[in-house]
């Protein structure tokens, strides 16, 4: 063999190493981004509104760090009882061992580097019920929202209940629809939401904690199913998810949900459905629907679930 042959082929050895090397190093680099992205994410914890059962409080006070370590910002804005409600929730978190308190702000308030900075070292933020459109309107866009992303990206867990969990979804339900024939209000809620149509169903920009899903509420006990449906069939790339009341579900910082309460969570997944075309009614074909009670677990990747 030539020294000009021996010199090729350890040159084409040489560059096939340097592909082999490059990629591994892409491959690890791309497993420690993920790994750092889920370590630097916190804990969603969605309560579809009503009594809270005792477990769901202490569970969140145990995920924001526990007694004497957890420290718990409440804004109660949706509500107009906010302040005492607020408190009320702040006073229950304390006897559980948390550092816990009410922050009733409005949104020229939010700006304020005083109000950002009662953030600091916050392990748990609360947002109480109510309307969710309220709390829209003071924490959008806000140096305080801000705030309490960079929280949960240094691993706070961040958590809601009835229209503090509604907010916590982009696109956010508003509880509002355009009626068929007209904008006319129901006369009352049993008018509300009878049909699946496009374009009845009004949502705004909520908080962009979740984007991935559309979160309702009082999900079972008020029968919504038909306002969650007609968002999903006409933004099939999300999932629906209905919580029912006295119920949470926990978003991981893995990305995996799980169910915790008295009740269950339903999910509609329309990813791999067959729709209708646009020029048509609302309609598909091939939409998965998991019921999940307490203790179950749902991988949204895969779709795989686990029933306790």
């Amino acid at each position: 063999m030539s020294v000009h042959t021996r010199g090729s082929l350890f040159l084409r050895e040489c560059v096939r190493t340097l592909a082999y090397a490059g990629v591994f190093c892409v491959v690890v680099a791309q497993s420690a981004r993920a790994q750092a992205q889920q370590q630097s994410r916190g804990t969603l914890f969605v309560v579809g509104g009503g009594p809270q059962p005792p477990a769901l409080v202490q569970e969140f006070v145990r995920l924001a760090g526990g007694p004497n370590k957890a420290r718990i910002v409440i804004f109660a804005m949706a509500s107009s009882e906010g302040r005492t409600g607020g408190e009320e929730k702040a006073q229950d978190l304390r006897a559980l061992g948390a550092d816990a308190r009410n922050i009733w702000i409005t949104r020229a308030q939010a700006e304020t580097d005083s109000v950002v900075h009662l953030l600091d070292g916050a392990t748990g933020i609360w947002f109480g019920g109510g309307d969710q459109v309220r709390l829209a309107e003071v924490l959008s866009g806000t140096a305080t929202l801000r705030a309490i992303h960079a929280r949960f990206a240094a691993g706070a867990v961040v958590g809601g209940t009835s229209a503090g969990a509604a907010v916590l979804s982009t696109p956010m339900l508003t509880g509002d629809e355009r009626k068929p024939g007209g904008d006319r209000p129901p006369a009352n809620k049993d008018e509300s939401f009878l049909t699946i149509a496009r374009e009845n169903v009004i949502t705004t920009d909520g908080f962009g904690f979740i984007t991935d899903a559309i979160v309702d509420q009082h999900f079972v006990r008020r029968k919504r199913h038909n306002r969650l449906l007609s968002l999903v069939l006409e933004s099939p790339q999300r999932f629906g998810v209905g919580i029912d009341e006295s119920t949470a579900l926990v978003i991981e910082p893995s990305g995996i949900w799980s169910v915790l309460g008295a009740s269950a969570i339903v999910v509609y997944d329309a990813r791999e459905a067959t729709m209708a075309s646009k020029r048509a009614p609302l309609g598909a074909s091939g939409i998965v629907m998991h019921i999940l009670p307490a203790g179950s677990r749902f991988d949204p990747n895969s779709g795989d679930v686990k029933l306790p």
